[in-house]
C-alpha cells in the first residue's frame, strides 16, 4: 500500500471520531489549522500507534494541513530516521503549541541526537522549536543538568522579547501568534531562506527575528517548558535542586520570569 492509500485509510478512522466543538475551541486558542476534525488526543494516540512505525510515511503525513495526520506523524514515525540532517523538516511543522507538545511527548525524548536538537533549539529560534525542546528535555530520563543553563537563558530572552510586542500583536489569536511566517524561512518557501541543516530553523531566524512571534502567553509557553526541565532536574536529589535554585534565581522580574520562580518555589519544596 502506497502513502497516499494508507493516508486515506487512517484518515477515514480519524474521520469517524471527529467532533466539531473541538475543533471550534481550538481555533478560538491560536490552533489553526487547515482541516481539524477535533479528534482528541488520547483517541488520536491509539489509532496512530495502530500503525507500523515508518519514517518516511511519517514524513509524508507531516506535510498534510490536517490537525490529525500531523500529529499522528509523530508517533509513526521511527525515532532512528530524526537525524541532524532532519532536524529542519520536523522543525518546520511545529508551528503552534499543540504541535509543539505533542512531538515532545510522542518522538523528540526518543531520539539518539536528542541532546543536538536541544541545543540547538534552544538558543535560538521561534518559540514552538524552544518549548517542544524544554518540554521533550524534561521527558529525557535522567535529564541532563547541563541543560539547565539553556532553558534560563531561554527563558530570560522570550520574557525581554515579549516586552516589546505591541499590544494588538499580544492579543492576537489568545497570544499565541503561528509561527508559520518564521517556519516558511526555516523549510526554505520563504524569502531569504537559508536554514541552517543543524539548527532546525534559518540564519535569518536570529533571536530578535524568532522573538517577532514571541508574544507574552508564548514566553509563558517557554517559561512553562523550562519549568518542566528544571524541576525534572532539581528533584533528583538536594545538590541538584540548589544548583536549579540558583541558576533560576539570576531571572529578573518579567512576567515569564516570575512564573519560573514561582513554580520552583513550591515543585522544588523541601518536604
Amino acid at each position: 500500500m502506497n502513502h497516499t492509500s494508507r493516508m486515506t485509510a487512517l484518515l477515514g478512522e480519524l474521520r469517524r471520531e471527529r467532533n466539531g466543538a473541538v475543533a471550534d475551541a481550538m481555533r478560538l486558542v491560536g490552533a489553526p489549522y487547515g482541516l481539524n476534525y477535533g479528534v482528541s488526543l488520547p483517541t488520536l494516540r491509539r489509532l496512530a500507534r495502530a500503525e507500523k512505525p515508518d519514517y518516511a510515511f511519517a514524513k509524508f503525513l507531516s506535510l498534510q494541513d490536517v490537525r490529525e495526520l500531523r500529529l499522528a506523524a509523530y508517533h509513526i514515525a521511527d525515532p532512528a530516521g530524526l537525524t541532524p540532517g532532519e532536524f529542519p523538516f520536523w522543525a518546520s511543522s511545529i508551528v503552534n503549541h499543540e504541535l509543539a507538545e505533542e512531538i515532545a511527548f510522542a518522538l523528540l525524548p526518543r531520539i539518539g541526537d536528542f541532546p543536538a536538537l536541544f541545543r540547538t533549539w534552544t538558543a535560538a529560534g521561534p518559540w514552538p522549536l524552544q518549548y517542544a525542546a524544554l518540554m521533550a528535555a524534561s521527558r529525557v530520563v535522567p535529564p541532563d543538568s547541563g541543560w539547565v543553563d539553556s532553558a534560563v537563558e531561554a527563558v530570560r530572552r522570550a520574557a525581554a522579547a515579549a516586552e516589546t510586542v505591541p499590544p494588538d500583536v499580544a492579543a492576537s489569536e489568545g497570544g499565541l501568534v503561528s509561527a508559520a511566517p518564521v517556519f516558511a524561512v526555516v523549510a526554505g518557501t520563504g524569502p531569504a531562506a537559508s536554514a541552517s541543516p543543524e539548527s532546525g530553523f534559518s540564519a535569518s531566524a536570529t533571536p530578535s527575528a524568532a522573538c517577532s512571534v514571541c508574544t507574552p502567553a508564548a514566553a509563558l509557553l517557554v517559561a512553562q517548558g523550562a519549568v518542566a526541565l528544571l524541576a525534572a532536574v532539581g528533584s533528583r536529589n538536594g545538590e541538584s535542586r540548589q544548583a536549579v535554585l540558583r541558576k533560576a534565581g539570576s531571572l529578573g522580574r518579567l512576567r515569564a520570569e516570575d512564573y519560573v520562580h514561582e513554580e520552583l518555589a513550591w515543585r522544588l519544596e523541601v518536604q
